[in-house]
This record gives C-alpha cells, sequence and structure tokens, in this order.
C-alpha cells in the first residue's frame, strides 16, 4: 500500500459511527488537495477488503454518490442504522452530520 493510501485508510476509519464526510474532505485531512476521485477509486478497489466504512462518505453537497440500483439504496439503509437521517433520493444534512475534520489523521 503507498502512503498515500495509508493516509486514506486512517482518515477513513476515523470517521465515527453517524457522521459522514465529503470525498473531497477526506482526501483534504489525508494532504491530497484535489484527491477526491483517489479517495473514491480506493473506496470501490478497498473497501470490502480492508472493511472500510465506505457507507460514510458522501459528496460535497451531502448527497450520496451512488445510484439507484447501484448501491444508494444499502447505503442509505447502513447510514439510517448509524442515526443519520437520510431522505429516500440519497441527501444527509452534511451541516448536522458532518464529522469536523481532523487536524491529523495518524
Amino acid at each position: 500500500m503507498t502512503e498515500n493510501t495509508e493516509r486514506v485508510v486512517a482518515v477513513l476509519k476515523a470517521i465515527p459511527f453517524g457522521r459522514v464526510m465529503s470525498y473531497g474532505e477526506v482526501a483534504a485531512v489525508a494532504g491530497l488537495p484535489n484527491g477526491a476521485r483517489q479517495v473514491a477509486r480506493l473506496l470501490h478497489s478497498l473497501s470490502s477488503k480492508l472493511n472500510l466504512p465506505w457507507h460514510r462518505v458522501v459528496r460535497s453537497d451531502g448527497r450520496i454518490a451512488l445510484p439507484p440500483g447501484e448501491g444508494l439504496e444499502i447505503q442509505v439503509v447502513l447510514l439510517r442504522e448509524e442515526g443519520v437521517e437520510v431522505s429516500d433520493e440519497g441527501q444527509v444534512d452534511r451541516e448536522y452530520y458532518v464529522y469536523p475534520i481532523p487536524h491529523d489523521p495518524g
């Protein structure tokens, strides 16, 4: 695993139960400015293998990025199980549920 990947994984694992972060916020905390797409690719390829809380990552506007029939419904259920209020369309109130960005993920 590269150093960048390790930092992103550390940030992802630090998102607490019942909170969310955006792809861009995860990237920024991991020291990867403009790395939101890299975070998305990492989640796609490593979530199962590393047991990452992929469902706690949403778009910067609070919407779930996955389309209906391709994961949106699963992410809605997982977030609701953690007490996060999310609409059936996949909208999360970021002002309430966003995790404050930590200074050091490691």
